[in-house]
């Protein structure tokens, strides 16, 4: 009885705030969201997205030919008001809409998404998602320097008319158009600011942003805050009920966890994992444990010493009990991961090739001539600041060492060290994660072939690419996922990812939000979103 009165005074204190106004209760009369991002945000350039919370500030700022459905997240109009496609799946044809409106009042054009598309694609900007692109008929040969833009398919069959031929069928291609690759951007302000196809060019700050989404930018402090307001010129403005969102950066899971219980955020990125039992006990109706496309895995880089034979990475894929990670450390809900894509994507099922089995991994370790973890050169667990990571390097590192010989120093830095470190292969072991942008196996596989800009690992496999390149091009789904499979066994046996646990999304949650469904990709409208006092 003692422990539901606590659970009830602690909901009536962040529904209330206790008889004291907090941003959440002035929020809920106001419609203005307050929102836990974790970590900071580097750009909002989407064509520089590099992590997945990039996704939660764009989605409100820029708008893509489609959106999705706030519910299952099924391709909905947008930009584009409609759409056709030629019965071989390989032409699509888009209509755009006549009201649809950049922030400065400008229209939104087809010649807008070719633009923003062409720079994407070029080689000069090295955008680690141009890849997604590649379905596009002479994409790929344009990024890699070998093709000419006009042999891209891609034309503009008037202002409001734009049409797409791609290079295969692709089903899953009207879902690829909401993401941040596939999102337009200004090309007029980008040139006044710098070079079209040059990185870095400082565009997005809040004097200087055009955006086409239902918010526009109003204020950013880096590390602390992003602000966005409900946009005037958005062809939708009378469906969008918040006026405003507050994304408020957190240095770690309990900065954020501590903001939420004192009213200052509606909902938050995570959740303590050493809290999550007693939410459960004592104030179930503010944690969520949603299902989540997305994959928790250890980076190798293949060219360290040590780590060049796949014996040595694949002994230390088998020498993970994951059960024990997510039942005893993380206690989330997260699912062990034994392959790299998570299921949830239909009929396909990877093998499970990265089991526990200390026989073989012991096994491996003598036939490279290392029995008992001899002559292994210590390796550096790299992760950043947050408790997650913490613990979970803990016990790996003890795994390691006590069933293997093989000894482990745990590094922790900050963010931005750990991404630099990771584009330049500056690490041995890389605590990293991986969440879908889209609802199809290739979304985990294409990461890992030798041309993708977020391997990061240094392995590559042309056997592996072949595989995926035929699964592409093949229109019968079961042969399609065989082909999958196969390619995704070859990445799992040369381990240069060590998948860990797949994600359940926990976070906490006032339930004054409105219209927050819980999707696989954690994808959620804003323009679907309210607050109800």
């Amino acid at each position: 009885m003692k422990r539901a009165v606590l659970a009830a005074a602690l909901l009536a204190a962040l529904i209330a705030g206790c008889g004291r106004q907090t941003d959440v209760s002035r929020g809920d009369q106001s419609q203005v969201l307050h929102r836990g991002i974790v970590p900071d945000i580097d750009d909002l350039d989407p064509h520089m997205a590099s992590q997945t919370n990039y996704y939660s500030v764009l989605s409100a700022l820029l708008e893509g030919l489609t959106a999705e459905d706030p519910v299952d997240l099924h391709p909905v109009p947008a930009v584009a008001e409609r759409w056709d496609s030629t019965p071989d799946g390989l032409t699509y044809t888009f209509y755009l809409r006549a009201d649809a409106r950049w922030s400065n009042g400008e229209p939104v054009t087809a010649q807008d998404f070719i633009g923003s598309w062409r720079r994407i694609l070029s080689p000069s900007l090295g955008a680690a998602d141009a890849a997604q692109l590649y379905v596009i008929q002479g994409a790929e040969a344009f990024n890699r320097g070998d093709g000419d833009f006009s042999q891209v398919g891609l034309r503009a069959r008037g202002p409001r008319q734009l049409e797409v031929t791609l290079e295969h069928p692709a089903p899953w291609f009207l879902s690829l158009l909401s993401t941040p690759a596939w999102l337009p951007v200004p090309l007029a302000t980008i040139r006044k600011y710098g070079g079209e196809t040059q990185r870095g060019v400082e565009w997005t700050t809040p004097e200087r942003w055009v955006g086409n989404g239902p918010f526009v930018l109003h204020s950013w402090r880096h590390g602390q805050e992003i602000v966005v307001e409900r946009s005037p010129t958005y062809w939708d403005t009378a469906h969008v009920r918040l006026r405003a969102i507050h994304f408020h950066v957190f240095d770690s899971v309990d900065a954020e966890d501590r903001a939420f219980r004192a009213g200052q955020v509606h909902l938050t990125e995570m959740v303590p994992p050493a809290k999550i039992e007693a939410y459960k006990r004592d104030s179930p109706a503010l944690l969520r444990e949603d299902p989540l496309l997305g994959t928790y895995f250890v980076r190798v880089n293949t060219r360290r010493p040590g780590l060049v034979d796949a014996r040595v990475r694949l002994a230390l894929a088998l020498a993970i009990d994951r059960a024990s990670v997510t039942e005893h450390v993380l206690r989330g809900g997260q699912r062990p991961a034994r392959a790299f894509t998570p299921p949830g994507l239909g009929s396909y099922a990877p093998a499970p090739v990265q089991g526990l089995d200390l026989d073989k991994a012991r096994r491996l370790l003598s036939e490279a001539g290392h029995a008992g973890g001899e002559g292994i050169p210590e390796f550096e667990l790299l992760f950043n600041s947050d408790e997650t990571h913490r613990l979970v390097a803990e016990a790996l590192q003890e795994m390691w060492r006590r069933d293997l010989g093989i000894s482990v120093r745990l590094t922790n830095e900050d963010f931005k060290s750990v991404e630099a470190a990771r584009s330049t292969g500056s690490y041995d072991l890389l605590l990293s994660s991986w969440i879908a942008d889209f609802e199809d196996p290739t979304a985990f596989l294409d990461i890992w072939r030798s041309d993708n800009g977020n391997n990061f690992t240094g392995w590559a496999d042309p056997d592996y690419d072949e595989l995926l390149f035929k699964a592409a091009r093949t229109t019968d789904q079961s042969s399609r996922l065989a082909l999958m499979g196969r390619a995704e066994t070859m990445l799992l046996e040369s381990a240069p990812v060590i998948p860990i646990y797949h994600y359940v999304h926990a976070f906490l949650i006032t339930p004054s939000v409105k219209g927050w469904h819980p999707t696989l990709l954690d994808h959620h409208p804003y323009k679907d979103v309210y607050l109800e006092p």
